[in-house]
């Protein structure tokens, strides 16, 4: 009797351990995504604003290179997704 309450004490405790496992994995899989698309989105923004500071276009490459982050970040989402 006391081997059974051992083996299913310890079964419980691989459980545990298994579904704490997964839940950190997939908490560093969300946080990689926002990494990714936040790293996109300061990067084009970024070189938009140099650039305009240098040719003195006030709004315009940071609205262009804006939505080249945006296309950036859906394109580094689908490569993401098709990885995993």
């Amino acid at each position: 009797m006391k081997c059974v309450i051992n083996q299913g004490l310890s079964t419980m405790h691989q459980n545990k351990k298994k579904v704490r496992s997964e839940f950190i994995r997939g908490l560093a899989l969300l946080s990689e995504i926002g990494i990714r698309v936040a790293a996109c989105l300061f990067i084009g923004v970024l070189i938009g604003r140099v650039l305009d500071n240098a040719l003195d276009t006030s709004p315009w490459f940071m609205l262009i290179f804006s939505l080249f982050g945006i296309a950036a970040a859906f394109k580094c989402l689908s490569d993401f997704t098709k990885k995993i």
